[in-house]
């Protein structure tokens, strides 16, 4: 297992074995019952703790609500089935290319 990438496939997978397989006791399960508006609420909680925590400045915060951020994403992207890969893909076409070229490419394209 390549730890940097798989680490999340794997997660996502155990999101949507819960989403398809829901247990009372458990988070995702649960999340993911009270619908979106709930799922996209927690991810812009988690959001907001890591700008708190990198204001802070404190390492060992900023690793632990980043990974909570990272999973409230993937509870996101799982409730649309939208698999990491196509995030994997959607940054390898960026990967190289100026952040101000992408932006202005995006904003003729759209």
């Amino acid at each position: 297992m390549n730890e940097r990438n798989d680490i999340l496939q794997a997660v996502y997978e155990v999101i949507q074995e819960r989403k398809a397989n829901p247990t009372e006791n458990s988070y995702t399960a649960s999340l993911m019952a009270k619908g979106i508006d709930k799922v996209l609420k927690k991810l812009g909680e988690e959001a907001t703790e890591l700008v708190i925590a990198g204001k802070g400045g404190v390492r060992e915060e900023m690793v632990y609500e980043c990974a909570d951020l990272f999973f409230h994403a993937l509870v996101l992207l799982g409730f649309y089935d939208i698999a990491p890969e196509e995030i994997y893909a959607e940054l390898r076409r960026r990967f190289g290319i100026s952040g101000i070229e992408e932006k202005n490419a995006r904003g003729e394209a759209r």
